[in-house]
């Protein structure tokens, strides 16, 4: 059997709930209410995360054993929710899981249901979600290109990865932020067959591998790449790293410092995954980014 992949959403990046969330912004809970009773039966469009979700949903569709759930969380309650599930169903996506949470944060419902990922426009729930351990990103909000898939257009998935602070720990990051570049590449070198530490999407990657697993080579509906500003002699301890770990990944690409947008929208990527907020501003000018809020990046300066 595949291991099972479980990801958890929110339905404000599922679909695009910004005109509801302006109205409760302006005028409160109980106007919000009636604004999406009198809506329950228009369509939401979709949302930043809305092509991933279904391409992560149509591999259900190759495998016998249906290997991915896609389960909704929001932070509406089941009556002002009907409108998110009403939509759903109108996509045909087959998400049938879901935890209305009447105002509260759901984070905490990634866990409950055993989620390998949780992608979310709050922030804060993503943070405390990397704290519990489960890999999480926060949505960036899209460049103004609408929402698409990946320009490839061969309904692949594509899934691209930073390293330090995403795949990998921050240890060497750490020494890059305190003592410079050449200190970072000469760490690197001298540490280059000692495997470095997990980050948070480790365990998710890994995941996604087995799956992969199952189809033929040049068969696969999931394509993932590493996109990191490292470069050569910094390159050699990442290869050993996922060699260490029996991880595949079908690309790499070693950037030195080069903006990563272009190289993403050249890979077609369907979601970027980055520790750090510059890489992501880069990115979502040409694909969906998910900022990981972790590591020392991320920490408050001073």
């Amino acid at each position: 059997m595949t291991h099972r992949l479980v990801v958890a959403i929110s339905s404000r990046a599922l679909f695009d709930l910004d005109a509801s969330n302006e109205v409760f912004e302006r005028e409160g809970v109980e106007a919000y209410r009636q604004y999406q009773i009198e809506r329950e039966d228009d369509v939401l469009a979709p949302g930043q995360a809305f092509p991933l979700v279904r391409k992560l949903l149509r591999i259900n569709d190759l495998l016998s054993d249906s290997p991915v759930e896609v389960i909704l969380l929001s932070r509406n309650t089941a009556d002002t929710g009907l409108r998110v599930f009403n939509s759903v169903q109108h996509h045909a996506l087959p998400i049938e899981r879901a935890a209305f949470c009447g105002g509260e944060s759901p984070w905490r419902y990634a866990i409950a249901f055993g989620c390998d990922l949780f992608l979310s426009t709050e922030a804060e729930d993503v943070r405390r979600a990397l704290e519990a351990g489960i890999a999480a990103a926060a949505i960036v909000p899209r460049a103004a290109q609408g929402i698409r898939e990946s320009g490839i257009g061969d309904g692949v998935l594509r899934l691209a990865f930073d390293g330090d602070a995403v795949l990998f720990s921050d240890e060497a990051e750490r020494v890059y932020k305190a003592e410079g570049l050449s200190a970072f590449k000469a760490s690197e070198s001298a540490a280059a067959h000692d495997p470095l530490q997990g980050g948070p999407f480790r365990n998710f990657l890994a995941t996604v591998h087995r799956i992969q697993s199952a189809f033929p080579a040049d068969a696969c509906p999931i394509r993932t790449a590493l996109v990191t500003a490292r470069s050569a002699p910094a390159h050699e301890r990442v290869i050993r790293t996922l060699r260490h770990w029996d991880v595949r990944l079908d690309e790499s690409l070693f950037l030195g410092g080069r903006a990563k947008g272009p190289f993403l929208k050249a890979f077609g990527a369907d979601i970027f995954f980055d520790d750090q907020e510059g890489h992501c501003e880069s990115a979502r000018e040409h694909v969906t980014a998910g900022h990981v809020p972790h590591g020392i990046a991320n920490e408050p300066s001073g």
